[in-house]
């Protein structure tokens, strides 16, 4: 691979320029500058290292041979030729052009489907999965809104997830997830089959979509349910409904009306963006439209079958054992197998 490293160079000194003004920092385009600057100081390390590792290499090479020197040679170069495989395949990856949706935070919608008590179960399993998979990889969570039901389940719960490349991290899960196995309530030891929906949207910021206030009809009522007695005892909850589309969204978990109007907008915002890339997906090629999905969110991506101890996604026919690392959050080889399916894909 040829790469001409000194066009990132050129850049990388440009940014710098650029973030070392006075009033840089009131510009539009500083928290974008400053993320390329940090993408480009992540490529420009890796070749760095590369480089030495190859220069280290070379003089272990030469020393195979002395009587003294050579196993602690040897050993050197099997490391180093290790390394260097490993850093050249990590640099492959950060210069591979991506979906600029990547970095935005994500908001995850996750929902009881078929299956009554044992599918709001699942859904709330699913949810702590997502919670203890960011807490992993550094991501931070904001639970935006839940609605428990009696036996400790999750009829529906919206999280935000934000840090670096959420979206990128998480966006393959939107879909159908089906658990088979036998509830706790199963007094024959019948397996069932539920299902939960879960909805993954990049974050849209108020640039990204301009929304019309006539477009909008909101709602104001007293909020039920969780939140505590002040919330329960005041017209705070708001419910936003877009016009045009149709679409729905309500909010109830804070004491503030205009925190949960903030939040209720967040998620519509990101439902129109999400609307209009479904509209876009129309056009994509049958194989993205199988990993990525059609956007349709009955589509059954992924079975956890707790019988068998198998965790199959049907996308990409890839299967993994131990469900119970996977429900407390060790989805890595999910997240890097179903990146790397789209790393293959044909460019549209």
């Amino acid at each position: 691979m040829k790469i001409d490293f000194q066009k990132f160079e050129t850049e990388r000194d440009e940014i710098e320029a650029f973030l070392a003004q006075p009033e840089a920092y009131a510009a539009p385009d500083f928290a974008e500058k400053s993320r390329r600057l940090a993408e480009i100081n992540g490529i420009l390390d890796l070749v760095r290292q590369i480089e030495q590792a190859e220069k280290n290499l070379a003089e272990a090479t030469e020393l195979i041979n002395d009587p003294e020197l050579g196993e602690m040679a040897r050993e050197d170069v099997r490391v180093l030729g290790l390394n260097i495989d490993a850093w050249k395949t990590e640099l492959e990856e950060k210069l591979l052009p991506h979906d600029p949706a990547d970095d935005k935070p994500a908001i995850m919608e996750i929902r009881a489907g078929a299956g009554g008590d044992e599918a709001s179960l699942f859904a709330g399993e699913l949810y702590r999965m997502y919670v203890r998979y960011a807490e992993r990889h550094g991501l931070k969570v904001e639970l935006m809104s839940q609605n428990e039901n009696e036996v400790g389940g999750m009829k529906e719960v919206v999280i935000r997830v934000f840090g670096e490349k959420p979206y990128g991290q998480l966006k393959f899960e939107g879909g159908v997830h089906r658990v088979q196995r036998v509830p706790v309530t199963e007094s024959q030891g019948r397996i069932h089959t539920s299902t939960a929906t879960v909805a993954v949207l990049p974050e849209a910021a108020e640039s990204d979509l301009e929304i019309k206030p006539e477009d909008l009809r909101i709602d104001i009522y007293r909020s039920g349910g969780h939140g505590g007695q002040g919330v329960n005892t005041t017209d705070s909850a708001v419910r936003i409904t877009h016009l045009p589309t149709g679409i729905v969204v309500a909010m109830q978990d804070e004491r503030s009306q205009q925190q949960n109007r903030i939040k209720a907008m967040n998620v519509l915002r990101s439902r129109l963006m999400e609307k209009k890339k479904q509209e876009e997906m129309l056009a994509a090629s049958d194989a993205r439209k199988s990993l990525i999905g059609s956007g349709d969110r009955s589509e059954k991506i992924r079975t956890y079958n707790f019988p068998q101890d198998r965790i199959t996604d049907h996308r990409i026919h890839y299967s993994r054992s131990n469900i119970g690392a996977a429900m407390d959050g060790d989805i890595d080889d999910l997240v890097r197998e179903l990146s790397a399916a789209e790393r293959k894909l044909p460019e549209e």
